[in-house]
Parts: C-alpha cells; structure tokens; sequence
C-alpha cells in the first residue's frame, strides 16, 4: 500500500479541477467570439448589400451619360462556389446588344470603368483622387464626355490627372 497515493489523487483532483475551470472559460470565450464573428458578418453583409446597391444604381446612370444612352448593370456573382461574391458587369451601349464586360471595345471597356470609378466615389467620397491616364482608350467624343463629369466630380473633391489627352487638359482648372 502506498501511503502517499491518497496525497497524490488530491493532488492530481485539484489539478484537473483547474484545467476543466480552464477548459469551460476557453469554451465560453469561443463562444463569445463565435457571436462576434456571426455578428461582424450580418453587418458587414448587409453594408455590403446597402453600398453595392447605392453603386450599382450610379453606375447605371453614370453608363447611360458616359455613353450618351445605353444600360448597364452590376451583377454580384458567387466565385466558384467559395461564398464570396463577385462583380461581374454586363452593358449594351447605344445600338449594340447586351453583353460581358469582357465582350466590350477597349474604349468601352475603359467608359465602364471611369462609370465604376466615378459611380463609387458618389458613393463613398475621396477628399483627393489621382487618376493615371485613365482616358488613354478614350476617342475624343468620348474625352468630352469624360471632362464633364470629371468637371462635375471636381465639385466635390480634388482630382489629379495624369494624361497626354488634350481635351482632358482643355478641361482642367490648372495643368
């Protein structure tokens, strides 16, 4: 008979009883932090959801003026089955017919782009804005176009451009 066996199971008794006490308050915490997590998402969903449809509404009407008519559309997409959604953006310029954005001409490409851009700075305004040759695809009735709603979007922040267009230039406040 072992004699110290009956100080030893108390001593191995307090022992687990403080690891279980360590074991529940690890529980409890991912718990917690379980419900954080839920919570963090259903708010960043739904202001996601809430600015996706602000932008998405902008760049319709932002298409339809870069374009002088035409629609456009934002489409949120699942990529690849990961739950994390996409954008993809399908459009129909004056007289042509609906189609993916990668369908598009250069300069169409780059009109939907500048609508994008210009459609999320509506939304979420920039105090300053550097664009680097962001007309470089642009035909010169397009460039007009581009002037005025840059000339516009001037109202509301500092926009810096860099470019070789002169019609983006003889639309600026200072070179």
């Amino acid at each position: 008979v072992d004699l110290g066996a009956i100080e030893i199971y108390e001593s191995m008794k307090s022992r687990r009883e403080y690891l279980e006490e360590g074991l529940n308050d690890i529980e409890d915490a991912v718990e917690f932090l379980s419900e954080i997590i839920r919570r963090y998402d259903e708010e960043s969903e739904k202001r996601f959801r809430e600015t996706f449809d602000a932008v998405r509404q902008e760049f319709t009407t932002l298409f339809s003026r870069l374009f002088g008519g035409g629609s456009a559309d934002l489409i949120l997409i699942d990529s690849e089955g990961s739950g994390i959604p996409g954008v993809d953006i399908v459009a129909q310029p004056p007289g042509k017919r609906l189609q993916n954005h990668t369908l598009l001409s250069a300069g169409e490409r780059a009109l939907s782009a500048i609508a994008l851009v210009f459609a999320i700075l509506k939304i979420r305004p920039s105090p300053c804005c550097i664009l680097d040759e962001i007309d470089a695809a642009l035909d010169e009735a397009n460039v007009g176009r581009f002037s005025d709603l840059l000339r516009d979007a001037a109202k509301e922040g500092q926009f810096i451009v860099v470019t070789h267009s002169k019609g983006t230039m003889e639309g600026t406040d200072a070179l």
